[in-house]
């Protein structure tokens, strides 16, 4: 005897609810009740019942692909932004198809391609630029497309960031307030949009308190330990004027720093102070623990997928081109890696 199949029938069946309402909970579950979500789930277990998601796909002209452009893969920065992302697309249906572009522009034109030739039907940008197949989009013509993380400027198409210059003012404030002046800036490359900002609020913080930045205390990393560590080599030799505290653009530069200055003796933060950015795994970990701005990395990756996914499936608010981006908020976490200012 042929066990029967269930079908979509049977689960609304099953449910008390119509075959439209099954569909909506399984293929745009934000628009369904949580009730309604539970009725359905549990429906399905009893049924046994399977989607059919590549027929789906096919009735509906799509790939059932989000694809994410990454710099760097390996930087754990990204870790739950990815994590947030792809929960959200599962939930919703699709798959996530992870490009690592590693900053090469050619790269990122391979992987754009793809929505030209339907093989995804919407991406998100976490690498801070337009791949060329992008960029020559004509005018008028909006691509299923979201930036997060870093800002394009001139890119009028949705993006979810943080305030990096507000977040930059609070951590370089905060160094202040501990009677830090002299206070050195490890930026990321001079070519990053996340480096123009955050400079930008750490020059103003120095600003509020009457002190002119000294481009000498700024220096250009690339977010790495490495980088941290060469630039606190460079800028720790000369006792007489090194600075006291350093205001870094990413843990990785903080944890860098640290390095340094257990490496020349100096004891953190007794003798020299240090602020991360970010607030990934290792600060709260590391010796000392790294006072660090928090990026709520997860929330952001679930805001770019919300949008995305509005503007795919035409439900909730979309921005209009030209809007503001959405700005998620940060957090200052002050740790054991701050203190008083050295007399």
């Amino acid at each position: 005897m042929i066990e029967k199949i269930a079908t979509i029938e049977d689960v609304a069946e099953h449910a008390g609810v119509s075959i439209a309402t099954v569909s909506r909970a399984l293929h745009k579950p934000h628009v369904v009740s949580e009730t309604t979500r539970e009725k359905v789930q549990t429906a399905i277990a009893a049924t046994g019942y399977t989607a059919n998601v590549m027929a789906r796909n096919l009735r509906l002209n799509r790939s059932g692909m989000i694809l994410l452009l990454v710099p760097d893969i390996g930087n754990p920065f990204f870790s739950e932004i990815l994590s947030g992302i792809e929960q959200g697309a599962s939930k919703a249906g699709y798959n996530v198809l992870i490009g690592d572009t590693q900053n090469e522009p050619e790269r990122e034109a391979t992987y754009a391609a793809y929505l030209r030739s339907n093989q995804a039907d919407a991406m998100i940008l976490l690498n801070g630029r337009l791949p060329a197949p992008l960029a020559n989009t004509p005018r008028g013509i909006i691509p299923p497309v979201v930036i997060a993380c870093e800002r394009i400027p001139g890119c009028n198409l949705p993006t979810v960031i943080i305030d990096n210059e507000k977040a930059a003012f609070s951590a370089t404030k905060h160094l202040l307030d501990l009677g830090h002046s002299r206070i050195a800036h490890i930026a990321g490359p001079a070519s990053n949009i996340l480096t123009t900002d955050r400079v930008a609020g750490y020059r103003r913080a120095l600003s509020s308190s009457g002190i002119e930045a000294n481009p000498s205390l700024i220096y250009s990393g690339d977010f790495s330990i490495e980088s941290g560590i060469s630039a606190a080599r460079a800028l720790l030799k000369d006792i007489k004027n090194r600075p006291t505290a350093f205001f870094c653009s990413s843990d990785g530069m903080a944890i860098g720093v640290i390095v340094a200055a257990k490496e020349l003796g100096l004891r953190v933060p007794h003798d020299v102070s240090v602020v991360g950015f970010d607030d990934i795994h290792l600060a709260a970990n590391y010796d000392p623990p790294l006072t660090t701005v928090r990026q709520p990395r997860r929330r952001l990756g679930e805001q770019a997928i919300s949008l995305l996914l509005a503007r795919l499936d035409k439900t909730g608010t979309i921005p209009e081109p030209g809007e503001n981006p959405v700005i998620v908020p940060t957090e200052l976490i002050i740790r054991q890696s701050t203190g008083p200012c050295p007399n």
